[in-house]
């Protein structure tokens, strides 16, 4: 499958132009979107392009699994950290943070791209540097909903940025809704898939072996604090959770992010029974998607549930707003955490059944198809100077 591409950037760039030269430079903050970024760097790698990270965020605390050593793990990348938080800071002051520590070093070492993903702030202060200091960047997975506050940094990142690599058709049109140039916009479907279209390279007693994981038949929960809501997290997780233990169920429970909220989820999910339910901090991307592949259902509200769980064909439970209205597929059941009854529900009838593979966010290529653009000589010639185009999406 090829990437629409314009008149203009149809000369491939030649060897000489990437080999050496060109340095994309990947910012992530989480294991999340490393997941969605590790394949497109391994592309342009393979494409004869220089590969850096930039690693900061939760990435560099140890309650979350100390997860730069998976990003360090990248092989033939140069590295860079930069701690930009401590426990329990509020995110205007970790976004403040990011942003000088970011433009300090793009003063030094300054990227031929900026790769951003997604709503985190870390994504937002790498957008702003690279913006004000007319350094070409791209977003990944821009023109999603889903409501809070990540919505409205997710929208910000793609009025920020210089160019838009969407996970499908309906986020291509809110970008070019937002003003963003049609020649800018390229649907490659979402990056993480391409992982799980392919086997894992891990086998699940291994994964059971490294961590720790005593149950054959389980579920997965992944929860995470949603930023606009603190004040009714430690109730719905008491709710949802409530509900996931009397069911007499096993779970696997990765644990929430370092948004807002986080303490009181951490306070209900580590009172949980240790024999049903085995707490994990972080898990390496094969790892967790060869558990995905063999778990009976999936729970909470991760981007996880609403996208990948539906590509595995894993019936999944959609909880509270956080993935509002952002997918929607026949294995996919929304509900509110207090809705104890609509959970017991799911649990009884979807528990181990397999739906057909939804393709709604691609098929599996998007590294390739990313690598492609990247690889034209009409790429790099693009003007950062943005204009508001106005054009009306298609209907």
């Amino acid at each position: 499958m090829t990437v629409p591409l314009s008149p203009e950037m149809d000369a491939p760039l030649p060897p000489w132009y990437r080999l050496g030269g060109r340095k994309i430079l990947f910012v992530t903050g989480t294991r999340a979107d490393y997941g969605k970024l590790e394949p497109l760097a391994i592309a342009v790698r393979e494409a004869g392009f220089r590969v850096g990270f930039f690693i900061t965020g939760m990435h560099m605390m140890a309650r979350y699994g100390e997860t730069k050593l998976e990003v360090k793990r990248f092989a033939g990348a140069e590295f860079f950290e930069f701690v930009n938080q401590r426990a329990g800071d509020a995110l205007d002051f970790i976004l403040a943070k990011t942003v000088m520590g970011f433009s300090d070093f793009v003063h030094e070492h300054r990227p031929d791209l900026v790769v951003v993903h997604g709503d985190r702030v870390e994504a937002m202060a790498a957008a702003i540097v690279c913006a004000m200091k007319y350094i070409p960047s791209a977003h990944v997975e821009g023109g999603e909903v889903s409501g809070t506050i990540d919505e409205s940094i997710r929208h910000c990142n793609t009025k920020l940025c210089s160019t838009h690599f969407v996970s499908c058709e309906a986020a291509r049109e809110r970008v070019l809704a937002l003003g963003e140039a049609p020649d800018s916009v390229f649907n490659i479907g979402s990056p993480e898939l391409d992982a799980h279209a392919r086997p894992s390279g891990v086998n699940l007693a291994e994964v059971r072996r490294r961590y720790d994981i005593g149950f054959d038949d389980f579920g997965i929960v992944v929860f995470h604090p949603v930023t606009s809501e603190a004040e009714s997290m430690a109730r719905q997780a008491q709710a949802l959770f409530g509900a996931l233990r009397d069911s007499g169920r096993s779970f696997v429970v990765i644990a929430p992010n370092n948004d807002p909220g986080n303490e009181a989820i951490f306070s209900v999910i580590e009172a949980l029974p240790r024999e049903r339910f085995r707490l994990i901090p972080s898990m390496r991307f094969a790892y967790f998607s060869e558990l995905m592949r063999h778990a009976a259902v999936m729970v909470g509200n991760s981007s996880a549930g609403v996208r990948e769980a539906p590509f595995l064909g894993l019936p999944s439970l959609d909880v509270g707003t956080r993935q509002n209205q952002r997918a929607s597929a026949p294995s996919i059941t929304a509900v509110s955490a207090f809705d104890t009854e609509a959970v017991v529900c799911f649990l009884r009838e979807q528990w181990g059944q397999r739906h057909p593979r939804d393709a709604t966010f691609g098929s599996g290529d998007a590294a390739q198809r990313f690598a492609q653009v990247l690889g034209q000589a009409g790429f790099w010639q693009r003007s950062l100077q943005k204009v508001f185009t106005g054009e009306k999406p298609p209907t």
